[in-house]
């Protein structure tokens, strides 16, 4: 097996009991006019270059570092084990940008358009004699030839954040593309009717798994289904046969009761182990998968999670690392950044613009980080620009449907591939609107953003993206927004373009009571200061108003000369002025009523030191708590302070999850000789520090 991504690819489909890894070194030849005859290149005794599977084509960790070729070959030898005999072999491609196709021995077995969805071939006929045999022996080595077409001008294709040449209208917050292979390749055996789909879903009582199970070969209408979530094994004698599919498939719906169910949730990501089982005349085959109890609802404007409300408290992530592009090194960097939004106080992570790799799925269930999930986007409104993007839909909720942490499903972003103007146009409406229907027909269970950002039109979820430099500007939006009801807000679409967006595509529409309303995307500042001093006072602002059901903070980490993240592009984190984030995305923060002046000068102190001004309680745990605001001075920008170091009174404040405290008035004075001094706001409960923030004052 390739010491190369050496994991499983996957997880959520897992037939690893006859599976071989196809990653690691392969030859590969440049195409400059896309002109090469595969006929020619199979059999060429020489290919100048080689080429590091799964690895895009322009990254340093594929060898090549190839900056804007269009057509690239791959080519490597593969054998099939002795022990697969009798058994059909399919060759799988987790994903490749952006079409391709696919020979072996020089026999066209398929090709494949989009790419940031999985495909596969039943590749047995074209083995000919390179199939395992019944002598005993692998099967002699056969040819592996794909073809990969990565178009320069990326704008009618689903690319997401990929770079294109001409460039796109967001092309100031795109990054260099990941062409040809960038997910696994492996092969698998199975026989001739087999699994060809499991759908997991929680009964909506918690107290079941519905399995939708899918069968594909000549034996489906006859085969035996068994299926055995946890300690609990249901079989099903028959299946409904389609009479119209070629090659012929049947399907089933089985619902496996759980006794004593054990809920998933982010504090605890219990899941269940799920085994289904095949049997026909053909041979047995065998799907290993998971899932969890928990189920996420909206009740009018409040998202919910297992009966109880919840507070979305979000980054995005963007799925890019140095020196392989889209993919990650290493199975250990989908844990390593989960962890890292863990850290930083987060409980989802939005995938921005990206199918990510079935892996960081897995971790994020098994860790228990929710998960906003959404597909690429195109450059411009064509119709083949639109059906590509659909095309993404039914692949997403089938690969991805099963995980528990996905909570939430994204559609379009901010109009791209809409060209700006779905308000004013209604076939753009209606693209949206006819996204939003696909996704709702292949799952109800998950609320859904039709054009996330702004000009919504069909929508489980209204949320909206304001970006703005200094907290006094962000807070006056975010008060238009959602104190007075204004129905449009400012955008920067460019460094000298701003343009007033509409919440709802219709006009005058505000945002409407009954769909929960978050922000999506925010943040501000140049430097890692102001970004750090930002972080801290535009999320207080939003946690102000209790009609909020959560926020996605821009962004995660830094990624090439894109400079928002916590994290730089290397994974460390940055200098964020002494405001550690997870200080302020915590399930209770204290918000100052204060407007800050800069960095290091929140509030100017009056005539000798005094300070004097009142804060509020965000508490948004599932029940109340009671508390004492403990205010503690230290030396500027010192992180930590402890309760023990103040002074004065102790009394208690009962808050309210979802229900911002009145205020409560801080009455204080600068330490003796204190030019300038940092005041630590600490929450007690029982002893503990349950909340905290800093107000850096000055004389």
């Amino acid at each position: 097996m390739s010491s190369v991504r050496p994991e499983y690819p996957r997880p959520h489909f897992d037939r690893s009991h006859a599976w071989l890894s196809l990653n690691g070194e392969w030859d590969f030849a440049r195409d400059p006019d896309g002109s090469a005859d595969p006929e020619q290149l199979a059999g060429a005794r020489s290919w100048s270059e080689q080429i590091v599977v799964p690895f895009a084509w322009e990254t340093e960790a594929s060898g090549l570092g190839a900056q804007w070729l269009e057509y690239g070959w791959y080519r490597r030898t593969l054998t099939v084990p002795r022990d697969w005999a009798g058994q059909r072999v399919v060759l799988h491609f987790g994903a490749v940008h952006h079409e391709a196709e696919v020979w072996v021995n020089a026999t066209r077995v398929g090709g494949h358009e989009g790419g940031y969805t999985p495909f596969e071939f039943d590749i047995t006929e074209a083995l000919g004699d390179g199939g395992a045999g019944d002598t005993g022996g692998d099967g002699a080595p056969a040819t592996l030839l794909v073809r990969v077409w990565a178009p320069v001008d990326k704008r009618e294709i689903v690319h997401g954040k990929q770079r294109s040449i001409p460039r796109d209208v967001y092309d100031v917050c795109a990054f260099t593309p990941s062409s040809g292979i960038w997910q696994p390749v492996w092969l698998e055996a199975r026989p001739a009717t087999y699994l060809s789909g499991v759908a997991l879903t929680p009964a909506p009582t918690l107290d079941a798994v519905i399995a939708t199970i899918s069968v594909t070969g000549p034996q489906a209408p006859n085969a035996r289904l068994t299926v055995s979530v946890g300690g609990s094994t249901v079989e099903s004698v028959a299946l409904s046969a389609d009479p119209t599919a070629e090659p012929a498939r049947a399907s089933a719906e089985l619902t496996v009761a759980i006794v004593e169910p054990h809920l998933w949730s982010p504090e605890d990501p219990h899941l269940y182990p799920v085994t289904v089982r095949l049997d026909s005349s053909d041979g047995a085959d065998r799907v290993v998968s998971a899932t969890g109890l928990r189920r996420v609802e909206t009740r009018g404007s409040e998202i919910w999670l297992n009966g109880e409300r919840v507070y979305l408290r979000g980054v995005l992530d963007q799925g890019y690392w140095p020196r392989t592009g889209m993919t990650a090194p290493d199975d250990q960097a989908f844990v390593a950044d989960l962890e890292l939004a863990r850290e930083a106080g987060f409980n989802l992570v939005r995938k921005h613009l990206k199918l990510e790799d079935p892996r960081f799925l897995h971790h994020a269930d098994r860790l228990g980080m929710l998960v906003w999930a959404e597909p690429a986007s195109t450059g411009v409104f064509t119709p083949a620009a639109v059906s590509r993007f659909e095309a993404q839909i039914e692949p997403m909720v089938r690969r991805d449907g099963n995980h528990p942490s996905v909570v939430v499903w994204g559609l379009y972003n901010e109009e791209w591939g809409l060209d700006w103007d779905v308000a004013a146009d209604p076939e753009k409406q209606q693209a949206v609107r006819h996204a939003y229907e696909l996704l709702k027909a292949l799952d109800t269970t998950r609320p859904a953003v039709d054009d996330s950002g702004w000009s919504h039109v069909a929508t489980d979820l209204v949320d909206w993206h304001i970006y703005d430099e200094t907290p006094r500007g962000w807070a006056e939006k975010v008060r238009a927004l959602l104190e007075r009801g204004e129905t449009t807000f400012p955008v920067g679409l460019g460094p000298d373009l701003v343009v007033d967006k509409r919440l709802m595509a219709e006009a005058g529409a505000g945002a409407p009571a009954d769909v929960p309303n978050l922000n999506s995307e925010f943040g501000g500042g140049v430097t890692s200061v102001e970004r750090g001093w930002n972080l801290r006072w535009q999320t207080l602002e939003l946690r102000r108003y209790d009609q909020l059901s959560g926020y996605v903070w821009t962004e995660l980490y830094d990624i090439e000369h894109e400079t928002a993240g916590i994290y730089s592009f290397e994974r460390t984190l940055k200098d964020t002025g002494a405001n550690p984030p997870a200080m302020t995305n915590a399930v209770t923060v204290v918000i100052p009523e204060v407007e800050p002046h800069a960095p290091g000068i929140d509030l100017v102190a009056g005539n000798g030191g005094e300070v004097e001004f009142s804060v509020r309680i965000s508490h948004y745990g599932p029940g109340p708590v009671e508390v004492s605001l403990v205010p503690v001075w230290s030396s500027p920008l010192a992180v930590d302070a402890r309760p023990e170091a103040g002074a004065g009174d102790r009394s208690t404040l009962k808050v309210h999850p979802f229900r911002l405290s009145a205020p409560v008035p801080v009455s204080t004075a600068l330490p003796d000789g204190a030019k300038s001094a940092r005041l630590h706001l600490l929450l007690v409960a029982a002893g503990e520090v349950m909340g905290r923030t800093v107000v850096d004052v000055t004389a």
